[in-house]
């Protein structure tokens, strides 16, 4: 008698767990993700493309402060140089291997890092990805820029800068393959389509380090004497680009718009050898990047996509409390 009582049992299992609430569209319904036993500190793992930036020291910031309130460990970690593909997906590896309770990242190479994010989200661990993405639909959020539109809004005030006549420009991305990179490049090219006064001449990976873009400006103004205009795409490419026109003499001469917003940026455009900054909000997408993956560790629904958002800082406009704060999201020292 005991056999055709199992097999109710069976049944009305099978029937409960096959009764799911449906995403509302662009959401996610992180049900599947390995859910926290009560009283259990969650460990939420940061993994940034990099760690010698203003740009990830922001991310840190605010991921430590959305861990702060949760009541999460926060385990911060990532590779000494953004182009280290191997070292991220080693890093990557030994969170899943530890079972954290979720991954937060920044992708150094959208294809590269696929294997690895598939594997943390088939161990159970949801993945969120911030500012730079994996060409995978396994992340259950992508919290980012929209680095192409901001692309376009760097080509048109680059456009207003250098007005009506014909003029070279030239952009100076980071690494080719990282999924920011390849976006911003892009939309810069996009943008330019509006603008076909301007003339792309040279496009030069930084390789985020400023002595690379330094060389590559140098190469740019050598075989473009008449370059009237440049938009680096990264902080270590904006400052390496600053230096090189500052010991020519050709800062203002050639107008430069920028990304992200360090300090050396910040006085380059104080100087007025940088003309605008394209300023993100990495403090945001630490913070919101953390709470995301809470709430998918919760089982709660997700936003497939978060647009942290962008801002066009100019001399004149820096000092306004809405930019002082993006400028500075840790406070002025």
């Amino acid at each position: 008698m005991k056999r055709p009582i199992l097999l109710v049992l069976a049944l009305v299992l099978t029937v409960v767990s096959g009764c799911g609430r449906e995403s509302p569209p662009g959401q996610v319904q992180t049900s599947d993700a390995r859910q926290p036993t009560p009283g259990t500190r969650l460990e939420i793992a940061v993994v940034p493309k990099g760690v010698a930036f203003d740009f990830w020291l922001a991310v840190k910031a605010g991921a430590e402060q959305a861990g702060k309130e949760e009541g999460a460990t926060i385990f911060w970690n990532g590779p000494a140089k953004e182009a280290d593909t191997h070292q991220q997906i080693a890093i990557m590896e030994n969170f899943i291997t530890r079972k954290v309770s979720a991954i937060v990242m920044a992708a150094c190479d959208a294809n590269a890092l696929v294997d690895v994010v598939d594997r943390a989200v088939a161990s159970g661990i949801p993945v969120v990805v911030i500012d730079s993405g994996v060409n995978s639909d396994k992340p259950v959020s992508v919290l980012a820029t929209h680095n192409e539109k901001a692309a376009e809004m760097a080509a048109d005030f680059l456009s207003l800068q250098l007005g009506s006549e014909p003029a070279e420009v030239a952009i100076i991305p980071f690494i080719q393959g990282a999924a920011t990179s390849d976006q911003r490049e892009q939309g810069f090219r996009n943008g330019l389509k509006k603008h076909p006064n301007l003339k792309l001449v040279a496009t030069l990976y930084s390789q985020s380090q400023s002595d690379t873009a330094m060389r590559v400006t140098e190469n740019m103004l050598a075989a473009h004497p008449n370059l009237k205009g440049i938009f680096a795409a990264s902080e270590p490419g904006a400052i390496g680009c600053a230096e090189v026109l500052e010991a020519r003499g050709l800062a203002g001469k050639v107008k430069l718009v920028a990304f992200d917003a360090a300090k050396p940026e910040i006085a380059a455009l104080e100087r007025g050898t940088i003309q605008a900054l394209v300023v993100q909000n990495p403090f945001k997408m630490g913070y919101e990047g953390v709470k995301t993956a809470i709430r998918a560790v919760r089982g709660e629904t997700v936003e497939k996509q978060q647009d942290t958002g962008v801002a066009i800082v100019t001399k004149e406009n820096m000092a306004t409390p809405e930019m002082e704060k993006l400028l500075y999201p840790l406070g002025k020292t």
